[in-house]
């Protein structure tokens, strides 16, 4: 490590040390208030839950800049947040300690399970969900197979919204900036009557993009450019004390232009690229514009519906049960000319679809020491992908996938108070998972089935140190249903090869410490080791007939280390410091030494926020956010030329806000990514060419306004 980065993580520290003696007791009201999660599918206070948990409020997110989960992904620890997905703006690929999937397809499945009001959404592209109309955000890090299910090995985000009727009024808010940018949003919650109530939230987002599609001059888009139509609209029916009904039913619809990206090829001169004649030169010099002729791979759309009912029934003031039910539906266009050319050499376009219903029953209570939630659960899945025509090296064909899913659960978690301040629980969760799939590369159609069956566990002891002040140690484990070849261009020689492969498991220890030691700090720590087995890392290549992807099978160790603390030096002063350290050890295998994706070793944050009033009963608040992500590999392999390293970045926010008297209006001033830091989300060397996909991410200045009514 060198100077400068040592120096800047030890300034992070610095901003965490506690007051010295002497300095201002704590107020009678708290500054610090501890924030009542859902992260253990009931209402708890934070330091009461045994896991590494960050949450974030739904009011500060703008502030921090903060628009969507690739922000959020700057500001977790050991959390990193792509989009990749064939080149499209709207996907999100989290990997949480190590754990995520690069890919899109419909028969791989994230390891990062994110969750709207506990509605899963399965699917990474078509469904980049808009943080404009939310309560809070629930970072949980670690495998949470117990209360989330299968496809949670690495971690869950819970994004929870606004709920009918909780804080009746209206919002509107424009935001207007650099690039393009052009945002605006109304929010409104209302109470119909004593029984009804309603949320509505609508909104458009648009920015302009990072570079032109040269060879397309009337493409109607501009590389990286995005314009987004939102609407959410929840009703609220409490017919008595004891029964709840809410029915939210939300839709986005996304017009977009492709990703940036390039192509390296001079630095694989043994491959078919270099081979047949084509050159670095013929890409355009400027990586963030495209030099492809392909139309129809310039403007990428994505398209987004949902329904969601649920039931809260509370039959005692200490029993209660509640039922979701949700049906959605998500499609994209877009795709990669990978070569950047004119020529139609390298060219994917794509488009896919899926469909999903879910259902889930919880019961829970409390009876004297001891608390419990049992439940059910059902997903099934229906989707397809695309690509025609799929163009290889000069050979152009189709390619067909698709893939059914039934996934069956029962889960319970007990927890037993012990001698007050000990708190000792444990849970259970039997899985059913049976997949069914399908694909054609040109050879015919080749279908395959397989089912898995699993039961994840997790124990804890949680300890209340002070009323503020908590430690645990816990073991989780997760689970994962096996995948099908995302790309099995592998049928040209082996017909048997279209095969999934086994559960994927994981086992993590913890042991961590949460709350506030003092009045004005609040804290978390955790330390974690995780096996996990059977993982499958994927590996592209063009080395056969088309652009084949294979899962490599590893066994992968983490081990790290996590710290998030608050500190308010005065009233006014408010500091933030996040630390995240991961290692990951794999197994060689067949000679190659693999390695986590896009996982940096160090991951970290800083922030400042300063309050002071102006006038009678106005405020300013200033803001500075800097989030830091290491160096990275863009794909499994590191022994490839070492062509897949992706450098370390550092991006710096600020938001500068006036705040009318009772808050009615609010103006501020902000900027992102201040320095125009420019990184890579990927590379993939396919062994002909690498493909580094870039970051949609460059600096933006603007005004934000927002009033009340």
């Amino acid at each position: 490590m060198d100077r400068h980065r040592l120096a800047t993580l030890l300034s992070a520290f610095a901003w965490t040390i506690p007051p010295a003696a002497g300095a201002p007791a704590g107020e009678a009201e708290p500054l610090i208030e501890e924030v009542v999660v859902t992260a253990t599918k009931r209402e708890r206070g934070a330091y009461d839950v045994p896991a590494a948990l960050s949450v974030f409020d739904g009011g500060g997110l703008a502030a921090r800049g903060i628009a969507d989960l690739v922000d959020i992904g700057k500001f977790v620890p050991n959390l990193n947040v792509t989009t990749f997905s064939a080149g499209h703006t709207s996907s999100a690929n989290p990997f949480i300690r190590g754990i995520g999937t690069q890919d899109h397809l419909i028969t791989t499945d994230p390891g990062v399970g994110v969750y709207v009001d506990g509605v899963y959404l399965g699917r990474q592209v078509g469904q980049h969900w808009n943080l404009s109309n939310v309560e809070r955000v629930e970072v949980l890090r670690g495998p949470q197979g117990t209360l989330y299910g299968r496809n949670s090995i690495g971690g869950a985000i819970n994004i929870v919204t606004a709920a009918p009727g909780v804080r009746p009024g209206a919002l509107a808010r424009v935001r207007i900036g650099s690039r393009g940018r052009v945002d605006t949003h109304f929010h409104a919650d209302t109470e119909l009557s004593d029984a009804f109530a309603a949320t509505f939230s609508a909104g458009v987002n648009q920015r302009g993009g990072v570079g032109d599609f040269v060879n397309l001059p009337h493409a109607g888009v501009e590389v990286g450019e995005t314009r987004e139509l939102f609407g959410r609209v929840a009703l609220g029916w409490r017919p008595s004390a004891a029964l709840s009904l809410t029915l939210a039913a939300d839709a986005n619809d996304g017009e977009n232009g492709l990703n940036p990206y390039t192509t390296l090829i001079d630095e694989v001169p043994h491959g078919a690229v270099y081979a047949a004649g084509y050159r670095n030169a013929q890409v355009s010099a400027d990586p963030y514009d495209s030099n492809t002729g392909q139309r129809d791979q310039a403007r990428v759309a994505n398209a987004a519906r949902g329904v969601a009912l649920t039931a809260d029934w509370a039959f005692t003031p200490h029993l209660s049960a509640e039922a979701l039910a949700s049906v959605r539906h998500s499609e994209y266009e877009a795709g990669l000319d990978d070569d950047g050319f004119l020529d139609d050499f390298l060219s994917f376009p794509e488009t896919g679809e899926a469909n999903q219903t879910s259902v889930e029953a919880r019961l829970q209570g409390e009876f004297g020491g001891m608390d419990f939630v049992a439940g059910v659960y059902r997903f099934a899945e229906d989707g397809s992908n695309v690509q025609e025509p799929t163009v290889f090296l000069g050979f152009p064909g189709a390619f067909h996938l698709g893939q059914e899913l039934d996934s069956t659960a029962v889960f319970g978690s007990l927890g037993i108070e012990m001698a007050r301040r000990w708190r000792l629980a444990g849970g259970l969760r039997a899985t059913r998972d049976r997949k069914r799939a399908t694909t054609d590369v040109g050879t015919g159609p080749v279908s395959a089935r397989r089912e898995w069956r699993e039961t994840s566990w997790d124990l804890s002891a949680h300890y209340r140190i002070g009323e503020r002040l908590a430690a645990y140690a816990a073991v989780q484990s997760g689970y994962q249903s096996g995948q099908f070849p995302a790309r099995p261009y592998c049928l040209f020689a082996d017909p048997d090869c279209f095969a999934a492969g086994d559960n994927i498991t994981a086992v993590n220890h913890e042991v961590g410490a949460k709350g506030q030691p003092l009045d004005r700090l609040e804290l978390s720590a955790a330390v974690f080791h995780t096996r996990y087995g059977d993982l499958p890392y994927q590996v592209s290549t063009t080395s056969g007939v088309g652009f084949a992807t294979v899962n490599l099978i590893v066994e992968q160790r983490t081990t790290g280390f996590e710290w998030e603390s608050r500190w308010y030096v005065t009233e006014r002063l408010e500091l933030n410091a996040s630390l995240g350290w991961t290692r990951v050890d794999v197994e060689r295998r067949g000679g190659v030494r693999p390695v986590a994706p896009l996982t940096p070793e160090w991951t970290w944050s800083a922030s400042s926020r300063y309050r002071w009033p102006v006038g009678d009963g106005a405020e300013v608040t200033a803001r500075v956010d800097w989030s830091y992500r290491g160096r990275m590999w863009g794909e499994p392999s590191s022994d490839r030329g070492r062509l897949t390293g992706i450098g370390s970045r550092g991006l710096v926010n600020f938001h500068v806000a006036y705040e009318s008297r009772g808050g009615a209006w609010t103006v501020a001033v902000y900027g992102r990514n201040v320095a125009d830091e420019r990184y890579d989300n990927a590379r993939l060397n396919t062994g002909d060419y690498v493909l580094r996909i870039l970051s949609n991410d460059a600096s933006e200045f603007g005004v934000h306004a927002e009033t009340r009514f």
